[in-house]
């Protein structure tokens, strides 16, 4: 995923965290109430904390954009990222000739001018992470010596940001 420099820091500790993740779990609340989730391959993160992806227009999660989270997940390096906000259909045709990867071809044969290509446009309201060591070796002494304190030590940071999108 592509990360531009980010206008916020308290998103920029985020974008660095997700960077190398580059398929992030979507989850959406659908009609009914039930919540249902895909992976979805992120192409960007603009100055402004918005994650840009791929979507085909209709689609089932095109229609339930008002919530929205993302999950991002590294379990080798013990990095867990968790994205809440809303979702937006953009069909701006410079801005996905701009984006577009020969990857997304298996799901858009004619590539940028693909009749049903679009932009779902991500917008971050909060942000929650955790940011373990990154070595196998530390985290198993870590999770050991939390075991036999009976509390968490040196396990990483977790934090939670709020207030990322001007509409929060």
């Amino acid at each position: 995923m592509k990360i531009q420099t980010q206008n916020r820091p308290d998103i920029g500790h985020v974008a660095d965290l997700i960077k190398d993740i580059p398929i992030a779990m979507m989850t959406t609340r659908e009609a009914d109430g039930s919540l249902a989730s895909r992976p979805m391959a992120a192409l960007e993160m603009d100055a402004d904390g918005v994650v840009w992806f791929f979507t085909s227009v209709p689609s089932d999660k095109a229609d339930h954009l008002d919530a929205v989270n993302l999950a991002f997940s590294d379990i080798d390096g013990s990095t867990y990222v968790s994205l809440s906000g809303h979702g937006e259909i953009d069909t701006d045709r410079s801005h996905i000739e701009r984006l577009w990867t020969p990857m997304a071809r298996p799901w858009f044969p004619d590539g940028p001018d693909s009749p049903n290509l679009a932009l779902l446009k991500f917008v971050p309201d909060a942000a929650d992470y955790w940011d373990g060591p990154n070595s196998r070796m530390v985290r198993a002494f870590n999770m050991s010596a939390s075991v036999a304190a009976g509390k968490p030590i040196g396990l990483g940071e977790h934090r939670s940001v709020t207030g990322l999108s001007d509409d929060s």
